[in-house]
């Protein structure tokens, strides 16, 4: 029989919108962390915690490291780990956070940044909480930087700094009660064309034209859902000098992503074959760079952090739901490393666009979920 879940006070959900609205406050774009991992670093010291900071801002690039503190295991219990990162996308306005009818937005034509910082907040009131009451297993509590750069920071954590046995991240903006339980392998391309230039009314006959190369290579491929887990696109297309020359440069910037690694694969190929072949019959030259960003996954449902995390929502009433997902996040750079980890929703919705939102009550769930999961991950078999 399934035990009666823990459940967050009054005074807990309160804090946790206190801290949210603070958090979002403090800008972070990725790189640009350190304001906000301060922040975060002092809530935990105040709750009584020892938190550490790893030597990764220099391979990242960011302004800081990524930011871990432990809460100790009883004795023969395991540890686990909660993650959540604390870049944003970049900001188009600042942040000023309205809570209008129980949701929370940003006053301005701007994000709103609780893409991660809805479970920030969660963690810090799920720290307080186990250092306060005691907790059944031990929990690594991780603080990523850059994860919306292709997982910058997560990529460089170091496995063996970790004794947890599986871990969760909480960032699919999905209603709360979604398990993702596969991830795509995503790939970035840039192609490089160069043509030759020439005066396009006197001898564009001499030219090489670098932008019709581009154009021919964009209209051989295949663009946006391919099938049901794999996706394409050209994000990005740049060139030429000006409009009476025939341009000696162009540049595409495209992405691939599958559920299925070799699917992945096979549409990366297509996509650097038809740049290929554009530029020889336009008699320009191309170089394609390609770099895998992060790799997909698949759990099952038997899973340790898949079987907890169902049984967390379940005793909050909350009907498991199991799916897919066509973005990333850091349980693809931390499965890589070794570490089972699984992405959980977490109820905000329109993530990096200028009318996201959360509501109070997403927020509230998030955090009685999360004290849940801690609750089960003591009863789940290895």
């Amino acid at each position: 029989m399934t035990t009666a879940a823990p459940r967050a006070s009054v005074e807990e959900r309160e804090r946790v919108a206190f801290d949210f609205v603070r958090l979002c406050e403090i800008e972070s774009p990725s790189l640009h962390e350190r304001a906000v991992a301060e922040a975060v670093a002092s809530e935990l010291r105040a709750a009584g915690l020892e938190v550490e900071e790893d030597d990764t801002a220099g391979a990242v690039g960011s302004q800081c490291g990524n930011l871990i503190a432990r809460i100790p295991a009883p004795d023969g219990a395991r540890t686990v780990l909660l993650c959540a990162h604390l870049d944003t996308v970049p900001l188009a306005a600042p942040v000023n956070v309205q809570r209008d009818g129980g949701v929370f937005r940003n006053r301005n034509e701007a994000i709103l940044g609780a893409d991660n910082k809805a479970a920030v907040a969660v963690l810090l009131g799920v720290a307080r909480r186990l250092v306060g009451q005691g907790s059944p297993v031990g929990v690594e509590l991780l603080f990523t930087t850059a994860e919306e750069l292709a997982l910058r920071g997560a990529k460089e954590v170091d496995r063996s700094t970790l004794s947890s046995e599986f871990g969760f991240v909480f960032d699919h903006a999905s209603p709360i009660g979604e398990i993702i339980v596969a991830a795509p392998t995503y790939y970035r391309i840039e192609a490089r064309f160069r043509g030759i230039a020439a005066h396009a009314g006197i001898r564009p006959e001499s030219g090489r034209n670098a932008i019709v190369a581009a154009a021919k290579a964009l209209s051989r491929m295949r663009i946006g859902r391919l099938d049901e887990g794999t996706t394409a696109n050209a994000g990005l297309i740049e060139g030429g000098s000006a409009s009476n020359v025939v341009a000696e440069h162009a540049r595409l910037e495209l992405e691939a992503r599958s559920l299925d690694d070799a699917e992945a694969g096979r549409v990366v190929s297509e996509m650097v074959d038809a740049c290929t072949e554009a530029a020889s019959d336009t008699g320009c030259d191309v170089e394609s760079i390609v770099e895998q960003l992060f790799r997909s996954y698949r759990l099952p449902r038997t899973a340790p952090p898949v079987r907890a995390a169902a049984a967390a929502l379940e005793s909050l009433g909350i009907e498991p739901a199991y799916v897919p997902t066509g973005g990333g996040s850091d349980a693809n750079a931390l499965i890589a490393a070794g570490l089972l980890t699984l992405n959980l929703a977490n109820g905000t919705e329109r993530n990096h666009q200028p009318d996201e939102s959360v509501t109070v009550e997403a927020l509230e769930t998030m955090l009685d979920v999360a004290l849940a999961l801690v609750d089960r991950c003591a009863e789940v078999e290895a």
